[in-house]
């Protein structure tokens, strides 16, 4: 059995090998040490050692809470400057997101899903003072899943794009094969639609419910809304922070502050991380935040966490590689996180193609052909379809295409829909970096039905942007124009 004295140790495999070091460590310090002299002086011994303009975005947004908690305190250093305009525009960017998304979220709620605000959001309801210092670029919702098809359609017919680059007909009939999606709209629009709040590997259909029970009511941008109960916001956080090695390691914030704020069930808080699975990342965040930043975490608690992990078996080293921070890894280490991730993420996919089989038309290089085609590469084309095909037969497709490629590696993406009916994705793998002129021919079986509309064939993006600024991420990434060259149908044998 664990004790609540246990000395956790840094070496590998215990919980502290995986806790921040170096740079993270010092903010994360300056952020939550309750001695403000000696946060201060790891927050200007971060500044001394550091260019803030050569650091990455995770350590921006503990920088927005360092200015947000000490403010002219800093004044006396150089970077005291950059450091107050980099609050200001984080500031800046949040609050355009938030605008941004009112009238989606006003929308879902009118339609009748009640939202659950998560991550970040759900801290800046709680505590509208937190804004300041806590950035929040992308608005995460929880709604039932009953009212995910009301939520996709207000967002769909909103104009927002889902960053994965597929169609609203590709997507609507697996809404309830997908945990969350991420959608973009404008320059600052950015919301993450979740029917289920946590990663499939830390699933559990009683507490999904049970979330929703303990929730209570807040306000959003004068929003009516609900936010996770204390405990489920730190389990939740422990849970996707865990998962992402500290890529926003704000969640360690959100989390002290959450235990901090009193009133908390911390056997409640201990029956959801044995349900979901969390005991080794909760129990290096919660080690870390006792031992290194005076958190307070009652020894009991901590002692039923410890142990719950140690039995946690095989699962808990690749846990652990999961939970240290990336930038912490070489070699092996390294290799063996990525493995670990790997693993997950495949049998995440086999679990969704079970709930809907992805239908997919690998292309294959045609020969070029004199047949002018359509004359002018767009968008999305008509497919020709002869009036003897219909009446629920199944039929066999043959369509040629031709494209100008850029020349990078990539995927081309299309999609055959009739109308709200999704077919078939078409794919191609381009693997060479040369381009120019490519003819690709596709083939397979549909079951067309003349009452959904025309079949169409449309060029998808192979992933979304909020902008497309720059002519590289147009190449490797951007729907690429095309011509139908012929079209051959035939009664399916």
């Amino acid at each position: 059995m664990a004790s609540a004295s246990r000395r956790i140790s840094r070496r590998f495999p215990c919980y502290g090998w995986a806790w921040p070091t170096n740079g993270l460590d010092q903010l994360l310090k300056a952020v939550l040490l309750p001695d403000q002299q000696a946060a201060q002086a790891q927050a200007l011994r971060w500044l001394d050692a550091n260019d803030i303009d050569a650091v990455e975005f995770r350590e921006h947004r503990l920088l927005a809470a360092i200015a947000d908690r000490f403010g002219k305190a800093l004044a006396a250093h150089p970077a005291y400057p950059r450091l107050a305009g980099l609050q200001k525009m984080l500031w800046t960017k949040s609050r355009l997101a938030m605008r941004q998304a009112e009238p989606a979220l006003k929308g879902i709620i009118d339609g009748g899903a009640p939202i659950m605000l998560l991550k970040g959001a759900s801290r800046i309801a709680v505590d509208p003072a937190a804004q300041r210092g806590r950035v929040a670029h992308d608005i995460d919702i929880l709604v039932r899943p009953q009212h995910m098809a009301v939520a996709f359609d207000v967002l769909r017919h909103g104009d927002w794009h889902v960053s994965t680059g597929v169609s609203p007909q590709y997507l609507k009939p697996r809404l309830g094969a997908v945990r969350s999606m991420n959608f973009f709209k404008g320059s600052y629009g950015d919301i993450d639609l979740h029917q289920v709040a946590y990663d499939w590997s830390q699933a559990d259909a009683a507490d999904d419910e049970a979330i929703w029970q303990r929730a209570l009511p807040a306000t959003f941008s004068g929003l009516g809304v609900l936010v996770p109960s204390a405990a489920d916001r730190v389990a939740l956080a422990i849970g996707h922070g865990g998962l992402d090695a500290h890529v926003h390691s704000d969640w360690l914030v959100d989390s002290a502050t959450a235990i901090g704020a009193g009133a908390f069930d911390w056997e409640v808080f201990c029956e959801i991380v044995d349900r979901r699975r969390l005991a080794v990342p909760a129990a290096v965040a919660l080690t870390y935040l006792a031992a290194e930043m005076s958190a307070p975490v009652p020894s009991g608690a901590l002692e039923r966490i410890v142990a719950l992990a140690d039995r946690a078996g095989a699962s808990r080293i690749g846990s652990l590689l999961q939970a240290k921070p990336r930038t912490d890894f070489k070699g092996l280490t390294w290799l063996s996180r990525g493995v670990a991730k790997q693993l997950r993420m495949r049998k995440k996919r086999a679990l969704r193609e079970r709930e809907l089989p992805d239908v997919q038309w690998h292309g294959r290089r045609a020969a070029e052909t004199g047949d002018a085609g359509a004359g002018v590469p767009t968008l999305s084309q008509p497919v020709p379809m002869p009036p003897t095909i219909g009446g629920g037969a199944q039929a066999e497709i043959e369509i040629v295409v031709r494209m100008d490629v850029p020349p990078v590696r990539r995927r081309i993406e299309m999609e055959l829909n009739g109308g709200e009916r999704h077919f078939a994705r078409l794919r191609y793998r381009k693997l060479g970096k040369s381009g120019g002129r490519l003819t690709l021919r596709f083939r397979g079986v549909i079951q067309p039905d003349p009452a959904l509309g025309a079949l169409t064939l449309a060029a998808r993006p192979s992933r979304q942007f909020r902008e497309w600024e720059h002519e590289q991420t147009v190449a490797t990434y951007g729907a690429v124009p095309f011509e139908i060259v012929s079209v051959k149908v035939s009664p399916a044998r």
